[in-house]
């Protein structure tokens, strides 16, 4: 099946596309936006995920809020994003995971409900109105320096993202399956 996308506006290496949107920050109001400036001075892992409530999406949100703290430990945040709504977002996260739920998360979700942010990433399926499963790094100075974008029914690894983003954080040249305590070229 061919999918018809948005041209792409985020480009690595060029200053990564500014958003602002409704998030989950709080899960009381769920009136906190979140806001490329927010990250400024940290690393941020910014993902995009088709829907809430489906089989693939719940393995990689999970999987990147259990290991939250080895972002943190690189200076790093997490923040996951859908065209669903905040509102919906909060029902899932508020479903336990043995319910195909989320439960508790360490990271907020965010909501591009005017689909605007994923087409500035270029991940937007347009005659769906969801997003593919992109994955972007960007720098500490909203540089962005990493983007993967795998089909719908694919996962991301999260052992392959903290590989990168201890990579870039190297400064230097990695090579293939460059691991950390390894050295670069």
């Amino acid at each position: 099946m061919a999918v018809a996308l948005e041209p792409v506006i985020a480009q690595v290496g060029q200053k990564a596309p500014d958003f602002s949107m409704d998030s989950t920050k709080d899960m009381e109001k769920l009136d906190k936006k979140v806001s490329l400036s927010d990250y400024k001075g940290k690393w941020l892992v910014f993902f995009f995920y088709p829907l809430d409530f489906t089989f693939v999406c719940p393995t990689e949100i999970t999987a990147l809020s259990d290991r939250y703290e080895d972002f943190d430990a690189l200076g790093a945040e997490i923040l996951g994003c859908s065209t669903d709504s905040v509102h919906s977002h909060k029902a899932w996260i508020n479903t336990p995971r043995s319910q195909n739920g989320l439960g508790p998360l360490k990271y907020p979700l965010a909501s591009d409900i005017t689909k605007e942010v994923a087409r500035k990433y270029g991940v937007l399926i347009e005659d769906q109105g969801i997003a593919l499963r992109g994955l972007f790094i960007i720098d500490p100075d909203g540089v962005l320096r990493y983007s993967v974008v795998h089909d719908l029914n694919i996962g991301r690894s999260v052992d392959e993202t903290l590989r990168v983003l201890e990579a870039l954080q190297t400064g230097g040249l990695c090579p293939a399956n460059w691991k950390k305590g390894q050295k670069t070229l």
